[in-house]
């Protein structure tokens, strides 16, 4: 008895023609039933519930400062943000948030690896924009080519009284449509060139007075450092920077002298003399800042650097938090039972204006014990 034989694949092959043909005529129906009856073409979506998770901003002048927390809640992109009806609270037109400065933007990664200030310098450019501006992502960045001068900082009493707050709305616009979001505020910090900057007072400029005597207007309050096993040469013991005692402050302040781009560390003791940087023994000063051309004298150590400092907020080998430089300074003395001590001190810091500065520790009671026991 013999086998008849069944070849399957042109039954699957007008299968496939048939379901072609259906898929035809459901489009040609469709597109048919537009034509028809004038059906809109399909829009984007723009939904009714996009806002910022915060309406009042409180950027600091001299920094590049990013705000915003824009909620799309799932609206179409692109979308286009606009900046519209910038006016104080009494009414008056806000303009000075609009001057056109040229400031730094980025070409290329900056990653702290750079071996040279012009290394640094190709990576960046020169940018006209506005002080203050919204951004294709709906955030709002206030650049670093802000002064004191060009933005009238808030009051040096601390009040905020509507008549100089800075309001704006925000037209926010996709091809499904627009909406409005109302009553955005700004309202900035004077400068403040340094962080830490416990000894500034953000308000009037000038010096911060010390938090256990804010009202005492002989008080002031400084800049603490971090002091591990730095043992006093009078006391034996170890020295202490808190809101109770004093013995070590920091200074970050310009000095006279320089390239205009350069920082310079000094430590001073009691008497107000310079010690010599030689006897931070254990100190790695290739690490301190990212910084070329060191000039170490008796009195000091010196950098030619590229500002501000750091000069992006990421991990580097200088700045390992990212968003400030951290300078460390170490010596070794052999203690009790002959014992090798390793003592550190030092700052973790950040300086946003270009210039000359200097960052001073000043050992104010009594001096740091370099001698063996």
């Amino acid at each position: 008895m013999g086998f008849k034989k069944y070849n399957m694949i042109p039954d699957m092959h007008i299968e496939v023609k048939k379901q072609i043909a259906l898929l035809l005529l459901a489009f040609v129906t469709l597109s048919s039933c537009k034509k028809i009856f004038n059906l809109p073409e399909e829009k984007d979506y723009l939904s009714s519930n996009v806002n910022y998770s915060n309406k009042i901003f409180d950027p600091i002048i001299g920094r590049n400062s990013l705000m915003g927390g824009f909620n799309g809640d799932n609206s179409t992109q692109p979308i286009k943000f606009e900046i519209i009806n910038a006016r104080f609270g009494d009414g008056r037109p806000v303009t000075d948030l609009f001057q056109v400065k040229p400031t730094y933007v980025w070409t290329k990664a900056y990653t702290g690896l750079e071996k040279s200030i012009e290394e640094i310098e190709a990576k960046r450019k020169l940018e006209d924009h506005p002080l203050f501006e919204v951004r294709q992502s709906g955030e709002f960045i206030m650049w670093a080519s802000t002064t004191n001068e060009l933005l009238t900082p808030r009051s040096s009493d601390s009040t905020n009284f509507p008549q100089d707050t800075r309001f704006f709305d925000v037209r926010i616009t996709n091809t499904g449509g627009s909406t409005i979001i109302r009553d955005l505020q700004v309202r900035p910090f004077r400068e403040r060139p340094y962080e830490p900057s416990d000894d500034f007072n953000i308000y009037s400029g000038g010096p911060a007075p010390h938090p256990k005597s804010p009202y005492n207007p002989n008080s002031r309050n400084y800049i603490r450092p971090f002091l591990n096993n730095v043992i006093g040469d009078q006391t034996e013991q170890p020295l202490r920077s808190n809101d109770d005692y004093k013995e070590v402050v920091v200074y970050i302040r310009p000095f006279t002298g320089g390239n205009g781009n350069s920082i310079r560390f000094k430590f001073l003791d009691k008497d107000s003399v310079a010690i010599n940087p030689a006897l931070f023994n254990e100190t790695k000063w290739d690490r301190i800042v990212h910084g070329f051309d060191m000039e170490k004298t008796n009195e000091y150590v010196q950098y030619t650097v590229a500002y501000p400092i750091p000069l992006v907020e990421i991990p580097t080998n200088y700045a390992p938090g990212g968003s400030r430089d951290h300078a460390e300074f170490s010596y070794s003395r052999i203690g009790f039972s002959g014992v090798r001590v390793i003592a550190s001190f030092g700052i973790d810091f950040a300086i946003y204006k270009k210039g000359d500065w200097e960052v001073v520790f000043h050992f104010l009671k009594e001096n740091p014990k370099f001698e063996d026991e």
